[in-house]
């Protein structure tokens, strides 16, 4: 085996490496800025789900409750492809101010997918009132997809 490919075993204290103090010390300093972006982040999601149930032409939370399964897909779906747009800018945004107007990006985006999928299935509304669990899950499916391809593309 070459030289430039041995093992070697990891050293766990090295001279000049930070302590387990300045570790800790590091960690409760970040402390707040990782609390901010969270905070952000559901601010943001709370945001997105009040725009998204104003659009939508059919009730989310009355129809989930009553126990439409076509409802709680399609919405679990837009929050959870939403939601990896919000990991995706948090994870690579420089600052809160581009972690909102990235958000604000895949808010337009995922209302853009229920207009396609409105525009695919003509009877979009009456089929998810009337619990069609697959108009459901294309919906969720879209904006999962959307979702991904957009957490994809805020990596820069």
């Amino acid at each position: 085996m070459p030289a430039s490919r041995r093992y070697e075993p990891v050293r766990r204290f090295e001279e000049g490496t930070e302590s387990n103090k300045d570790k800790e010390g590091k960690l409760l300093s970040t402390l707040p800025l990782y609390l901010a972006y969270v905070a952000t982040a559901v601010g943001l999601l709370g945001g997105f789900t009040v725009v998204y149930m104003y659009i939508t032409p059919y009730h989310e939370v009355r129809l989930i409750r009553a126990g439409n399964r076509a409802a709680a897909f399609s919405l679990g779906g837009v929050l959870i492809g939403f939601g990896l747009v919000l990991a995706s800018t948090a994870a690579h945004s420089v600052n809160l101010l581009d972690m909102v107007l990235w958000g604000a990006v895949a808010l337009a985006f995922q209302i853009l997918v229920f207009f396609a999928a409105a525009l695919l299935l003509k009877d979009l509304r009456a089929g998810i009132e009337a619990d069609k669990h697959s108009y459901g899950m294309i919906v969720a499916a879209m904006s999962i997809t959307m979702g991904l391809i957009n957490a994809g593309a805020v990596t820069y």
